[in-house]
């Protein structure tokens, strides 16, 4: 049995992926076991720092983090842990989660940059 744990990143409350991956409101988070979604869960985004939201999804477990925008340094960290990045998604989150687990989602591999943090 093959179980994932998918992120989404995700606004309007958790229905729509983001646009910007360290802005969201929140993280949906999937888990799939043989190709199917077997459960879900809506996490607030705990706040935007340079660093932390890699290392906390990154606790919880998360194999994949869906995206319609993230910046290079957060997408370093998840490649470090060995946590795929698929950036370029759009339309609801657990449509995102199945399309990745259904094979169909593929990462545009584009990322932010230039952005700034606003003291965030």
């Amino acid at each position: 049995m093959k179980t994932l744990k998918i992120a989404v990143a995700s606004d309007n409350g958790g229905k729509t992926v983001t646009g910007h991956f360290g802005h969201c409101e929140g993280f949906d988070v999937f888990t799939s076991e043989d190709g199917k979604i077997t459960g879900g869960e809506f996490f607030p985004n705990p706040g935007h720092k340079p660093g932390f939201l890699p290392n906390y999804l990154n606790g919880m477990g998360v194999n994949v983090v869906i995206s319609g925008g993230m910046g290079g340094g957060a997408a370093d960290i998840f490649k470090e842990k060995g946590i795929k990045v698929i950036t370029g998604a759009e339309g609801g989150a657990r449509e995102a989660a199945q399309c990745y687990i259904a094979g169909t989602l593929k990462s545009t591999g584009g990322l932010c940059s230039g952005h700034s943090h606003g003291g965030d």
